[in-house]
């Protein structure tokens, strides 16, 4: 039994860990093949699984927009052209709904959070095994598929919408309108640092919040997945008792993807509504 435990911590470990790059122990630069030497490698390590899958996915995502943009017809519209159609209406009355002032960017930045963020938690519905089973056939020791399970990522993403919401809300305010904005309200000048301290922290919680909620919703379902992926290694005892748990497995995994495909939709709708909230509240001016 402690060897089987064993066995399911080191596949567990196995799956969670990513493909690290940075400065080694013994003073050279490489990849990380353990996860000790990923914590040593300390800040500047990268992780390349993340950074590649996020550009992948991020380019791919694009080229797709380009080229039905380029190609669209008038007439009727190929499957395709349909689906880009409806996004770009859905994206905009999301927009129209949540954005009450005038700013170009925030369309294509709306646009382009939902479907880079859905792309990357999509990733989660691949069979947990086949890509690092491939990597590792190459050489590669690790190699996470979903960017969003890793908080790298999805802080990466958030500080950019937090640094755009700074700088909207000095643009829009102008630098005495924003830090008054943060010094006087609620309770007035006589109560500043009150107000600083309670506007600081709900300043701060934004992006904070923005990448735990999504880091946190994709890295638990990716868990799930790894959990009902080694009650396929049940089968190994032949036994009726080991039939059953591997064939509870097929339902359990077929379930949890079906459920999963509202998270990842979800978590990917909720990343673009904040964000575009939060630009809602940059152009604002309070009285």
């Amino acid at each position: 039994m402690s060897s089987e435990a064993h066995t399911s911590a080191e596949y567990i470990k196995h799956h969670l860990q990513n493909l690290t790059f940075g400065h080694l122990p013994n003073g050279t630069w490489g990849v990380a093949h353990s996860a000790e030497q990923a914590k040593e490698m300390g800040f500047w390590a990268l992780n390349l699984d993340t950074f590649f899958m996020s550009l992948i996915l991020g380019a791919g995502f694009l080229l797709l927009f380009r080229s039905v943009a380029k190609s669209i017809t008038s007439g009727t519209p190929s499957g395709v052209q349909n689906f880009v159609e409806w996004a770009l209406e859905f994206i905009d009355s999301s927009v129209r709904g949540s954005f009450s002032g005038k700013n170009k960017l925030v369309g294509p930045l709306a646009l382009t959070i939902f479907f880079w963020v859905f792309t990357m938690n999509l990733m989660d519905l691949l069979p947990i095994d086949y890509v690092p089973l491939l990597m590792t056939t190459l050489g590669v020791p690790f190699f996470k598929i979903v960017p969003s399970t890793d908080p790298n990522a999805t802080f990466g993403m958030a500080i950019g919408v937090f640094i755009l919401v700074l700088y909207y809300s000095v643009k829009m305010k102008g630098l005495g309108g924003f830090v008054g904005e943060l010094t006087l309200q609620p309770f007035g000048k006589w109560g500043m640092p009150v107000n600083l301290l309670l506007e600081g922290v709900n300043l701060i919680a934004k992006p904070i919040s923005l990448a735990l909620r999504l880091f946190g919703n994709m890295y638990a379902g990716e868990m799930i997945f790894i959990l009902i992926a080694l009650m396929g290694g049940a089968w190994a005892g032949m036994t009726v008792g080991s039939a059953t748990l591997y064939g509870s497995q097929i339902f359990l995994s077929l379930g949890w993807a079906i459920f999963h495909i509202l998270i990842v939709t979800l978590q990917a709708f909720i990343f673009m509504t904040l964000t575009v909230v939060y630009m809602d509240m940059a152009h604002q001016e309070h009285h």
